[in-house]
């Protein structure tokens, strides 16, 4: 059967505008989806790397809280990756090279964990390797959404970033009840050694990304006398935008709430260890959630957004912290006295958590725009998300500490009921600060109220309320940053 050219070019129409989005099919396009379908998709290995650490390196849920924190410290410093990567080119690129670096080395690193890995040391450092992997080429192919961005037209504005989010979504959903099944036949060592071949793909397309080699020798003098005081201006820059404020404090407000410790670890160990949920039931719980997760995004977008930033994350904080008490009718077993399977619970009880916590996150990603002055929009927004990054490590390691304070081990739980309390009400200490948030769109008090947002997608920790999910993250997830242009007038 012979293709006409018609058929050809009404196939290649209905590509552009119907699955891309009106983005040109081009190589580099490929390479941008590959990049974040690959970050998607690498959620295949997150339960087995919540396993391996509680089962074969039989660390505590303290450890586990622990380890995972320091994970996170690539995504508080992501900035620093972007500054390295437009000053200093490898090889004499800017973008390949460093894309070809990252996937390399999340190929090591979770070869490592597939192979030599026996101790905590050991699984840290691999497992903060892969971190800084995915950290790497998520500010390269940022940087990328942002060049595109820029050249789009009014009407083609965000669409490269909801494709993007889209694609991430798509390689997240295809792994989360996967992740769960496969643990049920293979070794954690086995999804290990699987999710080591993603990485390489990102090395593979890295060579589809249209980059000009730069030739240091034959730049002339002017360009390297003004490259690192570009650098420097950039950085005054962002240092007088964030000591405004107008931006301070709602950052300050935002860090406070997100870095209130957090039960996540030792809730795991409690389904696993005292419930005996399996891999596969915590894959459909994956599942769930991240189905979710789009859930709580659309409704966002459909009923909230234009809801005023202090109001919404206001109610949604105390409606978020009210519901996560549920969890403790799960953690003292009141749920069976009530006639309720903890499985069926369990999966309710998540459901309905991440939905809130996804709605109540949203408006921090829409606000973080907002907040950006022109000129200097990606680069703020990037040390945003890290300050955002920087306090889920926090919580991390403040859960952590209480949770070896109060004595909650792989086996005994008795105090968990009190960690959850604690952990849920914590969530309301910024509350008397709900002031530092703005009225309304920080915008409106600027001259440039039409100004296009186009930036990256953000790249969140995680930080739900207990019980909204049940396996422990150690990379954060992307989450789509809708902004859409306001017209004045």
């Amino acid at each position: 059967m012979v293709v006409s050219d018609s058929q050809l070019e009404r196939f290649k129409t209905f590509l552009k505008n119907k699955v891309l989005f009106g983005n040109e099919p081009t190589p580099e396009l490929i390479a941008i989806l590959c990049v974040y379908f690959v970050q998607g998709i690498l959620g295949l290995s997150r339960l087995a790397v919540s396993f391996f650490l509680k089962d074969d390196l039989g660390l505590s849920p303290a450890q586990v809280a622990a380890l995972v924190g320091v994970a996170a410290l690539p995504w508080t410093i992501k900035p620093v990756f972007g500054f390295l990567s437009d000053g200093l080119p490898l090889f004499g690129y800017r973008r390949r090279s460093y894309l070809v670096f990252s996937g390399i080395l999340g190929a090591l690193a979770w070869g490592a964990l597939a192979t030599v890995v026996n101790s905590p040391w050991a699984a840290t450092a691999a497992i903060l390797g892969a971190s800084l992997s995915i950290a790497i080429s998520d500010v390269i192919v940022d940087s990328l959404v942002v060049e595109r961005a820029r050249k789009e037209s009014l009407g083609q504005a965000g669409s490269l970033q909801s494709l993007s989010w889209g694609v991430s979504a798509l390689g997240g959903l295809v792994t989360a009840y996967l992740s769960g099944l496969l643990l049920e036949h293979f070794s954690s060592r086995t999804v290990f050694g699987i999710t080591a071949t993603f990485p390489l793909l990102v090395s593979a397309v890295a060579w589809l990304i249209a980059e000009e080699k730069v030739n240091r020798r034959d730049r002339s003098e002017s360009e390297k006398a003004t490259e690192t005081p570009g650098i420097r201006h950039q950085i005054k820059q962002l240092w007088r935008a964030i000591a405004q404020k107008s931006i301070l404090l709602p950052t300050a407000f935002i860090f406070l709430w997100q870095a209130t410790p957090s039960a996540d670890s030792a809730f795991f160990f409690f389904t696993t260890n005292e419930l005996g949920f399996e891999p596969e039931f915590l894959g459909r719980v994956r599942l769930v959630t991240s189905l979710a997760t789009l859930l709580g995004v659309w409704l966002f977008q459909r009923f909230l957004k234009t809801v005023p930033f202090r109001k919404i994350l206001g109610w949604s904080i105390v409606i978020s912290t009210l519901l996560g008490m549920t969890s403790l009718l799960l953690v003292t077993h009141a749920n069976r006295a009530l006639g309720i399977d903890d499985r069926w619970f369990s999966l309710g009880d998540s459901l309905i958590l991440t939905v809130i916590g996804q709605i109540a996150f949203m408006p921090v990603l829409v606000l973080s725009a907002r907040l950006c002055p022109p000129g200097i929009e990606a680069s703020l927004f990037a040390l945003l998300m890290s300050v955002w990054n920087l306090s889920g490590l926090l919580s991390q390691e403040l859960g952590a500490i209480l949770t070896h304070w109060l004595g909650v081990t792989e086996n005994n739980f008795d105090k968990l009921w009190l960690l959850v309390l604690i952990t849920n009400l914590s969530t309301l200490l910024p509350l008397p600060f709900i002031h530092w948030l703005p009225k309304g769109d920080p915008q409106e008090s600027t001259s440039e109220g039409s100004i296009n947002r186009s930036l990256p997608l953000a790249e969140v920790y995680e930080h739900h309320a207990t019980g909204a999910i049940v396996e422990q993250p150690f990379m954060p997830d992307l989450v789509p940053e809708f902004v859409t242009t306001k017209e004045e007038g």
